[in-house]
């Protein structure tokens, strides 16, 4: 176990939780500026997405060939939910998040909190996603996502062009710009 100013390490930590990294998300002003790059060029395979209207985002996900998946994400029309972190970003957008599912979200909870970390956005209310985000002051400027999946019903994912469209899971009907 290493420590570091005093606390034990973050890898330590996740660990203790159980956690299993999931994906890495990308967000940008135009999820259709990202598919060149992740899509096309280094070859991720869409395997679906949809809206987030409560928040104000649309997402998708790629896997690539080892498994390993990219989430890439923007705003709806409207939607403030990445203002600040285009502001960080100049505009560009980035790298938004790392996420980690765990199996007992409330259990990931306490023992963050009986650690002494801040947490934010805890979400216990979808059975389909619970989640909270670990603030990234308290992991050297990454924000953390733990969730807890939950289930899913087996519909269809949307086509690209449908997600796009704004016809993707819980779509809004509005294009991505």
């Amino acid at each position: 176990m290493s420590i570091e100013g005093g606390r034990v390490g973050i890898a330590e930590e996740l660990a203790g939780l159980d956690a299993a990294f999931d994906h890495t998300a990308v967000a940008a002003p135009r999820v259709r500026d990202l598919l060149p790059i992740y899509r096309d060029l280094l070859g991720g395979e869409y395997l679906g997405g949809g809206d987030n209207v409560v928040n104000g985002y649309r997402t998708l996900q790629l896997r690539y060939a080892n498994g390993s998946k990219i989430e890439l994400m923007e705003p709806l029309a409207g939607s403030s939910f990445f203002d600040s972190f285009f502001d960080l970003t100049r505009g560009r957008g980035g790298v938004h998040h790392l996420n980690f599912h765990v199996t007992d979200i409330e259990a990931a909870v306490a023992a963050l909190r009986g650690r002494g970390y801040r947490l934010f956005g805890l979400n216990l209310a979808e059975p389909r996603w619970r989640e909270v985000f670990l603030h990234p002051k308290e992991a050297h400027g990454v924000l953390v996502q733990l969730a807890q999946p939950g289930p899913r019903d087996h519909e269809p994912a949307p086509s690209l062009d449908d997600l796009l469209a704004g016809r993707g899971r819980r779509g809004n009907g509005v294009p991505s710009p």
